[in-house]
């Protein structure tokens, strides 16, 4: 076999409808556990009728809501929200910094009360002291076309303000991280999406879709890969409000990264950044060309890797990371994981590990050790190095960070 992926064929899937044939799906997965949980979904999403070519699954694919995380889905004429998820445009950003290990105190805990206290996590917000560069890129450029949105569909307000939300971190597998790559240069990472609004957003146009697949009598294998059509209404204002989603997202980020930095910089003397930045989405849809057509590509948990693109993909907590450069392999859309992904479930990992084994497992970390964090913990996740292994045809290591600092939500 000189393919580089294996291949995924509807004999594993119970047949359901003799006259629906599913397009394969090509997995990047060789050497990773696959669940067969996983595999069902891939299958599932593969027999819609509007899949463009074959689906790809990357080597971090784990199950999910309706589609699996860590999935590519090229679609023509259609759009499945619940496959672009509730964290519309969740995604990482890193940038390299001046500071080498040498120049770091002997005790980091400092540095991780620094960013703590300028970066609020879980579910806080700015409350009323949003910081400058937050009030800026909120007045600038998302006020406006959130109104529009909130006054077509008001269900989509929050509790929290989006306004007051964006330079926020979030919980779960959200985190910012100081690293030190291969040459012993310091770098600052963090994962962090569209907060509060987006999964308001995501949930809405989810439970809009599966209203329209029952209005129309549409039978899928799966109730949370109801779709919308494209020309409809729907369709239009779905696109408008992840559009806007997504770029809240990324500039998310970038307000945090700026608080981020510049706590660093009032803690460290000579302190600057270099020109190797890099904020990519990794749940998203957009407009693309792929064979020869112009396409919806949807990556649950997927980053896009064309030849040249640079990426990023985290291990987990204790586990290194890597700065990659896309290989624009067509066969994945052009696309490779977004981390190691998960092995088990959160509640299997609070089950399974205690608060000594993830102590033990992020030893020489300075990080939350403590229950609230044991889902998070390194062994619930996959092998990021068979992870890399898997997909060396879709890109090669640029940097290979390790965590000297975590903060998690």
């Amino acid at each position: 076999m000189d393919r580089t992926y294996d291949l995924l064929t509807e004999s594993f899937a119970p047949a359901r409808d003799a006259s629906v044939r599913a397009k394969p799906v090509k997995m990047w997965t060789r050497g990773v556990p696959v669940d067969d949980g996983s595999r069902q979904q891939l299958l599932n999403t593969a027999t819609l009728p509007f899949i463009h070519k074959h689906v790809a699954a990357m080597p971090d694919v784990h199950y999910g809501k309706g589609a699996t995380i860590g999935s590519v889905i090229p679609t023509r004429g259609a759009i499945i929200p619940a496959a672009v998820g509730v964290d519309i445009g969740c995604g990482m950003c890193a940038v390299r910094t001046t500071l080498t290990s040498h120049q770091l105190p002997d005790s980091l805990s400092g540095l991780r009360s620094a960013l703590e206290a300028v970066i609020p996590v879980g579910m806080a917000d700015h409350g009323q002291d949003v910081p400058r560069a937050a009030e800026n890129a909120w007045y600038s450029g998302f006020k406006r076309r959130y109104d529009e949105l909130q006054q077509k569909y008001p269900a989509i307000s929050t509790r929290h303000s989006p306004a007051r939300q964006i330079g926020t971190l979030g919980g779960g597998n959200h985190f910012i991280e100081v690293c030190l790559d291969q040459d012993d240069r310091l770098w600052v990472m963090l994962h962090s999406g569209s907060r509060g609004v987006g999964n308001r957003i995501g949930s809405f146009f989810i439970a809009e879709a599966r209203r329209e697949m029952e209005r129309l009598f549409v039978h899928l294998p799966d109730r949370d890969l109801a779709y919308l059509a494209e020309g409809s209404e729907l369709f239009d204002d779905y696109m408008a409000a992840v559009g806007w989603a997504q770029d809240y997202a990324r500039a998310n980020r970038d307000v945090m990264l700026k608080q981020a930095l510049a706590a660093m910089a009032a803690a460290f003397t000579d302190f600057g950044v270099t020109d190797e930045a890099i904020n990519c989405h990794h749940n998203y849809v957009e407009r693309e060309h792929h064979f020869g057509e112009n396409v919806w590509v949807t990556r649950k948990g997927a980053v896009r890797a064309r030849e040249g693109d640079l990426g990023i993909i985290p291990g987990s907590m204790g586990a290194r990371s890597f700065i990659v450069r896309g290989k624009g392999n067509p066969d994945s859309f052009c696309s490779c994981s977004h981390g190691a992904g998960r092995v088990m479930s959160r509640t299997e990992a609070k089950r399974r590990f205690t608060v000594a084994d993830h102590a033990a497992a992020t030893a020489g970390i300075e990080c939350r050790k403590d229950e609230g964090v044991i889902d998070e913990t390194p062994k619930a996740y996959k092998d990021i190095d068979a992870v890399m292994a898997a997909q060396s045809d879709l890109v090669e290591v640029v940097h290979t960070l390790r965590q000297i600092v975590c903060v998690k939500g």
